[in-house]
């Protein structure tokens, strides 16, 4: 588990960094900001249940909570099927809607319900897993790696 945690914590930190340079479609730039600010409240998360920063039972479930509120504007983030040569949105995204609408929704749910569940470190690296999940669920099949 905690293995798993690690990896995903490491996976979503490296991600984001170069993906934004060069990005010309305004739309698509909305939609890795939003991507971006995911990753700044999962990277908080994965600090802490790495052990790189002090568990802060406080901490961890805000940014529980600002993730389930960046979670619920991924759908309108890619309502329309804009596209830059920079973006790793793949085009299954608008061919499987309904799909990616849920997938979304999965992750604002869980999102929203371990903000409120975690109270130690041991509830974090369960939760973080869990809410990886819900990432990595939506990113195999709807990311494209550039």
């Amino acid at each position: 588990m905690r293995t798993a945690v690690l990896a995903i914590a490491t996976a979503v930190t490296a991600c984001a960094a170069l993906a934004h340079e060069g990005v010309k479609n305004p739309a698509v730039m909305a939609r890795m900001d939003g991507m971006k600010e995911i990753q700044k409240h999962l990277t908080t998360l994965g600090k802490m249940a790495k052990g790189e920063s002090v568990f802060d039972a406080k901490t961890a479930r805000a940014s529980f909570a600002a993730t389930a509120g960046e979670s619920s504007r991924v759908v309108s983030l890619f309502q329309l099927p804009k596209t830059d040569p920079k973006s790793e949105a793949s085009q299954d995204i608008w061919e499987n809607w309904a799909e990616f609408n849920a997938l979304a929704g999965d992750m604002e749910r869980v999102a929203t319900d371990l903000a409120g569940q975690v109270a130690t470190i041991e509830d974090l690296r369960p939760a973080l897993a869990a809410l990886g999940e819900t990432c990595k669920a939506c990113h195999a099949k709807y990311r494209e790696e550039r």
